[in-house]
């Protein structure tokens, strides 16, 4: 007898659940196997639960013809890199998934295992959430929940002028990665190298948080976010909740050996940096007399930081050229309006 073949796409919910879902929550206890309506989540002794939700949709965050696995990562990784600026440790996490035709096996094996690989990389479960389809495109909204010591959770709005300004990691390499997405012939204009290349395209379709920071977040930053709309508008909302102003360097701009490259052939591409999203890095400020052990612990743990500006009384951003002459800003940063 032939064996049933199995059909290209799924039939139901449930098969979807069953089949895909489920084991995805498997050593979440309180997800209740997905077999009940709500999750059950007790948070970590003394410890307080950071909640925070990002959706990923198709044709904004994300193209259509991405690999599942990419599209995977990133739709959890941008929910855990706000985990990680407010210092928190990932628990668990809720998802739902929007579809706008019945999706295919193949897709959906490989979609979970971008989120099983991402799980295990971030140390985080799935909980729990909702399946549906609708008209529009693919959207993942995901709602993760990290837990942080009773009161350390670092916020956003405690910079003080004379901190000193820190970010992880490099700038740009998402936005000039979606750029090299976009046309493929910059690679060329660029002369960037293969390696040069997937790095850039690595950066923007697999964002890494910078989960081992958070012990040095909470010790001593004053104030911590995630750079997700580009680092000049997303520092000008710290300094806005802050009551600061923020003196950064250009030259002092941590770049990859990529976005140099770029830089080096097209000059007009700092803008590219200091505004493009899709960075993924943490932005913190820390005290004057603690910036050096803030630096010293970051190199530590395994997430180096650069320092970039200073906080000064007042308000606003400025960002300085080599030269120390003002960058105009034709835009300040990613706006969905």
């Amino acid at each position: 007898m032939r064996k049933a073949e199995v059909p290209d796409r799924i039939a139901s919910e449930s098969e979807l659940i069953e089949r895909y879902l489920i084991p995805l929550a498997r050593n979440a206890p309180g997800a209740l196997g997905l077999a009940d309506d709500c999750a059950v989540l007790a948070p970590p002794p003394a410890s307080d639960l950071v909640l925070t939700t990002d959706a990923v949709a198709a044709g904004v965050h994300f193209f259509p013809d991405d690999a599942p696995e990419d599209i995977a990562w990133k739709a959890l990784a941008v929910n855990v890199s706000d985990l990680a600026a407010k210092g928190a440790t990932p628990i668990a996490y809720q998802m739902a998934l929007s579809f706008p035709e019945a999706p295919a096996h193949r897709w959906l094996e490989r979609f979970v295992g971008g989120l099983a690989e991402a799980q295990a990389a971030f140390g985080i479960t799935l909980s729990g959430g909702d399946t549906d389809r609708r008209p529009g495109p693919l959207t993942i909204a995901i709602t993760a929940i990290g837990g942080v010591p009773s009161g350390r959770m670092v916020r956003r709005g405690r910079a003080s002028p004379g901190d000193a300004l820190f970010v992880t990691g490099t700038l740009g390499d998402g936005a000039l990665g979606l750029a090299l997405r976009l046309d493929p012939s910059l690679a060329a204009t660029w002369r960037l190298t293969p390696g040069e290349q997937e790095h850039l395209l690595s950066r923007y379709a697999r964002p890494q948080p910078r989960l081992s920071l958070g012990p040095t977040l909470r010790e001593l930053a004053s104030a911590a976010m995630d750079l997700s709309d580009g680092l000049a508008k997303d520092l000008g909302r710290m300094m806005d909740a802050s009551g600061c102003r923020a003196t950064i360097d250009a030259a002092h701009l941590p770049l990859s050996a990529a976005a140099r490259k770029a830089l080096a052939t097209d000059p007009a591409l700092m803008t590219t940096v200091v505004t493009g999203g899709d960075d993924y890095e943490i932005l913190a400020a820390a005290p004057a007399a603690q910036a050096d052990a803030f630096e010293a612990r970051a190199a530590a743990c395994g997430s180096p930081v650069t320092r970039i500006g200073v906080c000064e009384g007042g308000t606003g951003v400025a960002i300085a050229d080599e030269e120390g002459r003002p960058i105009a800003l034709a835009r300040g940063g990613w706006d969905h309006f």
